[in-house]
């Protein structure tokens, strides 16, 4: 268990736009940051970091929190987990107390699949480095590969044993749980057999873009035409092909510092970049480029320059990947090498400086280049040159800006000597159709779907529905109501006022109602200065109201010992409290506070006076607590009533539900009255 002095010290040091800064491409908005959400795909960045707060908020899932939550949400870290990874990226030794072993049986399976992979990372690594069949075999290729020391580490570059078992036994002899060898598929589990699934191969360690081990790639260094060149870990619960690129931890910051990303196909390639100074490289290590892979780039730049071999028939297998980066809004341009070379054996071919001014001068356009490489095949066949045209307007239609559209349509009426009203015709029918797909696919979904009625057009039933609802009806019934939980609605306004305005000072006003002999009420009123955290305690305190949201109770009853030690509110200790709860709860206050969709126009400029948050907050205080109290005086009549019929009894106390009617009818007037 990491100390308290530690964590503090890990709070003090850490900065949540340096933390979110390797995950998501910020920019500067203000005083505060924005960016895309890293949880949800979207065109226009809600995601916001508040460096003078040190929180954040994405206002598209209503996720928020402090450097470590970040972590925890993106990462799926623990919380001692999220702690260690910034004591490493700010120095900080880690202090630790023994844990219990409750404390080691809350490690969850996912957790315990991470602590096997990162096991295999090190025991690879080191087995290469430090054993005699490790250096003569796995460093060997890898030296003949030309990758140097600092790279092999830098890549944690390893070697797997071409003998049946030995990982497994080492790690099950190291109290590894086979069950998690088997789940992250680095044994292979027969009956009562198991074995390496990656015997005899060097190992590639796959990152996530917080460096932890998702999986693995392995090579074979054997002529064996029965068994595959590569091999990947199979899909499980912490590694998913489709959702990582190959290199991606390496390469984040020198990414969103370059602001372009190259896309690359094999493990090597991108070491070879990697070593020869172009550190702003990925891998889809393979596989065919997805919509997940493209959004993970699209996080630390806008921009992505897509390698591709000499080898023409591989360039056309993999040149549909282009559309989908164009579905995601990015700019694509593309880099071919001569005939015969890769990234990888150009780079060792070519000094450093060659290689840059390579990708310099060949970059191209994604037109252009498909232009080039389609019009080859058509041998000036007016027929194959339509088909070409069509195919790259087709890639045009996934672009999602409509001025982007129109430049490159511009663009593609130039190269191809092709008028642009004829390719705008073109283009409008493709939108067209896709849009007719969308809509058909939608309505196909609908078991009740008939082919013969226009998928653009509602179904009748949505004309009747919508006038039935309109009346308030809906199939004979009114539209039943939605109740609304007034409580917690009241108790999240009381977290948020003080959250807010807890230490502010303000002149509240107080009734004195005074009865003279003959009955009659006298009402005066009575101002004092109080801070509104401490105004609000004494009415809670009075009544002996508790929350009835656990949670909400819980950070109140932390105010209140803050308080009592401090007599002031510190949001600090909230923002990085442990319960993630809390942490969501507490800066999404205050990041609500920050937006400016939340904020009210600049009527100053305009002569108009408003009043300011703090002129209102007398009557926000005192109108809540009303409030609250009026709830809870609704729920008591109830409670009485109910009682009486469950219990069927004659004997119902009229006098107090009278008193506590009456309390309930002051309270409405002196919600309506202006004070």
């Amino acid at each position: 268990m990491i100390s308290r002095s530690t964590i503090d010290r890990i709070f003090e040091s850490a900065r949540v736009e340096e933390v979110i800064g390797e995950f998501v491409q910020l920019k500067k908005a203000g005083s505060n940051f924005k960016g895309l959400s890293p949880f949800t795909d979207e065109k226009s960045p809600s995601f916001m970091v508040s460096p003078v707060k040190q929180i954040w908020k994405d206002f598209s899932t209503g996720k928020g929190g402090n450097s470590v939550s970040f972590l925890m949400e993106h990462e799926h870290f623990s919380y001692p987990e999220a702690l260690k990874w910034l004591a490493k990226k700010y120095n900080i030794e880690i202090e630790e107390t023994e844990q219990t072993s409750e404390e080691k049986a809350q490690m969850n399976e996912r957790e315990s699949m991470f602590l096997v992979s990162n096991y295999a990372k090190e025991y690879f690594h080191n087995l290469m480095l430090n054993t005699n069949k490790g250096k003569a075999i796995g460093l060997s290729y890898f030296k003949e590969r030309g990758f140097t020391d600092e790279i092999i580490t830098k890549f944690d570059l390893g070697y797997c044993l071409d003998e049946w078992d030995n990982f497994t036994k080492t790690a099950l002899a190291k109290g590894y749980d086979l069950k998690y060898l088997a789940a992250t598929g680095l044994s292979i589990v027969k009956e009562n057999r198991q074995f390496d699934r990656f015997k005899g191969r060097v190992m590639f360690p796959i990152h996530s873009m917080s460096g932890r081990i998702l999986g693995f790639g392995g090579r074979i260094l054997t002529a064996n035409k029965k068994a595959a060149k590569y091999l990947n870990s199979p899909e499980s619960d912490i590694y998913h092909k489709s959702k990582i690129l190959y290199g991606i931890y390496q390469a984040k910051k020198e990414i969103a510092k370059q602001d372009n990303c190259y896309l690359v196909e094999g493990y090597t390639d991108v070491i070879s970049f990697y070593q020869s100074g172009i550190e702003n490289v990925v891998a889809s290590s393979g596989t065919a480029l997805t919509a997940d892979q493209i959004r993970l780039v699209n996080r630390l730049t806008k921009n992505i320059t897509v390698l591709f071999d000499g080898d023409a028939a591989g360039i056309r297998a993999s040149i549909r990947g282009i559309d989908l980066i164009l579905e995601q809004g990015m700019n694509v341009k593309v880099v071919q090498f001569p005939d015969g070379e890769d990234p990888d054996s150009f780079a060792k071919s070519h000094s450093d400086l060659e290689l840059k001014e390579y990708l310099e001068n060949s970059t191209t356009d994604f037109i252009n280049f498909k232009v080039s490489l389609l019009l080859k095949d058509s041998n000036n066949d007016p027929i194959k040159k339509a088909t070409v045209i069509r195919d790259i307007v087709t890639s045009i239609s996934k672009i999602p800006n409509g001025i982007q559209r129109e430049v490159y349509v511009q663009e593609c009426s130039r190269i191809m000597d092709i008028s642009e009203r004829v390719l705008f015709s073109e283009l409008a029918q493709i939108l067209k159709k896709e849009s007719f797909q969308k809509k058909k696919t939608q309505t196909n979904a609908n078991t009740n779907y008939n082919p013969n009625i226009d998928p653009n057009e509602p179904p009748p039933e949505y004309f009747q529905e919508q006038e039935q609802a309109a009346m308030g009806l809906i199939k004979g019934g009114r539209v039943p109501s939605q109740k609304i939980d007034e409580l917690s609605i009241l108790e999240q306004e009381i977290i948020r006022i003080l959250v807010l305005y807890g230490n502010e000072k303000v002149d509240f006003t107080e009734e004195i109602v005074e009865v003279d002999e003959e009955g009659k009420e006298t009402i005066s009123l009575r101002k004092f200065e109080n801070t509104v955290s401490s105004e609000i305690y004494l009415h809670l305190h009075d009544d002996e109201i508790e929350f009835s949201n656990a949670v909400f109770q819980e950070i109140y009853v932390e105010m209140i010992h803050q308080l009592n030690q401090s007599e002031k509110l510190d949001m600090n200790d909230f923002t990085s409290h442990e319960n993630s709860e809390i942490t969501t709860i507490i800066t999404s206050i205050l990041m609500d506070k920050e937006n400016p969709k939340m904020q009210l126009s600049n009527w100053e400029s305009k002569n108009i006076e408003v009043k300011t948050a703090i002129d209102v907050l007398p009557k926000a205080v005192t109108d809540v607590i009303f409030n609250l109290r009026r709830i809870l005086i609704g729920k008591k009549i109830e409670e009485l009533m109910k009682e009486a019929i469950e219990n069927q009894s004659k004997n119902i106390d009229l006098e107090m539900i009278k008193n506590y009617t009456s309390l309930k009818m002051r309270l409405f007037e002196k919600l309506n009255r202006v004070v």
